[in-house]
């Protein structure tokens, strides 16, 4: 589908704005724009969607040349989404890997342990999931629900909390020593954009399934989950697997910015083939440690 037809799609869509007659008459991107001109049509907010569509198709398009040569190369990725309860991460997985080969990429979302695994290792059931040589895995969260969701949810000991905190790191130089390759993004979501996109779930009958009892705690809970972080943050953000702060208010621009710092990580083969840029916003993506002002304290 090209860009006009995507336009116009859009625009037809806005009852009351363009006639049938405008639709059917113009046939490039620039006559529309000319007709919503003369006609004072408000068009930016389906101008501002249809860049991010365009954006979004060409870094997808980068994603399979960069699963290629990963695949090619035999390496192992995984990706980890942490961050508060509505901050986009589920959306944002959907997005990565939503054009890649399903043989070399997966998506771990683990339930909460069984028995069994409770009387493991805490690790254990996550090494079992971990990437494959040639593979990109997503972690729909990760072995860092122990470092924030359950000691606020108190659903660990102090002592189980304490023992993975000491552990974590030299966990994650384990796998850095194995050629691994660890990618830990948080997203950062404001209090008032997560109440709004709760509220928002509970009137869509399409995604009430994404809301929780754990959920409902979230704003309830929210000085608790910052300590938590912070904490999380200032004990594991190490030069071999540091924090990357994604900013999500805006969860389309989080979604193509946090791609572009995926793709930049890596010297792939076909690397800007879209003629798109690969380098992350600064102001919207950064390291733990140049995070000067966050917006989910």
């Amino acid at each position: 589908m090209n860009i006009c037809t995507l336009l116009r799609i859009e625009l037809g869509m806005k009852k009351g704005k363009f006639t049938e007659e405008h639709l059917l008459h113009s046939r490039t991107r620039k006559e529309l724009v000319a007709i919503a001109k003369s006609e004072n049509i408000p068009i930016d907010k389906v101008l501002r969607k249809i860049k991010y569509e365009i954006e979004l198709h060409k870094l997808q398009s980068e994603f399979v040349n960069l699963q290629k040569w990963i695949n090619k190369k035999k390496m192992r990725v995984a990706i980890l989404f942490e961050g508060r309860d509505a901050a986009g991460k589920g959306g944002s997985i959907k997005r990565f890997k939503e054009h890649l080969n399903p043989r070399s990429s997966r998506v771990v979302a683990l339930s909460k342990p069984t028995e069994v695994e409770k009387g493991q290792w805490y690790f254990r059931r996550y090494i079992k999931v971990l990437p494959n040589p040639g593979e990109i895995v997503f972690f729909d969260r990760s072995w860092y629900n122990r470092a924030v969701v359950e000691p606020v949810m108190d659903f660990c000991t102090k002592g189980e909390y304490e023992e993975f905190m000491r552990q974590v790191s030299e966990f994650e130089h384990l796998l850095y020593e194995d050629n691994l390759y660890l990618i830990k993004f948080w997203f950062s979501i404001s209090k008032d954009e997560q109440k709004s996109r709760f509220e928002s779930r509970l009137k869509n009958p399409l995604k009430q399934w994404k809301f929780s009892p754990v959920d409902m705690k979230g704003q309830e809970l929210w000085d608790k989950y910052t300590h938590y972080k912070e904490q999380m943050f200032s004990r594991t953000h190490t030069n071999f697997s540091p924090w990357i702060i994604v900013k999500t208010n805006e969860k389309r621009q989080a979604r193509l910015e946090s791609m572009r710092f995926v793709l930049s990580q890596f010297d792939y083969e076909g690397k800007g083939e879209s003629n798109i840029t690969t380098l992350p916003d600064p102001n919207v993506i950064m390291r733990y440690n140049r995070s000067i002002v966050q917006i989910d304290i």
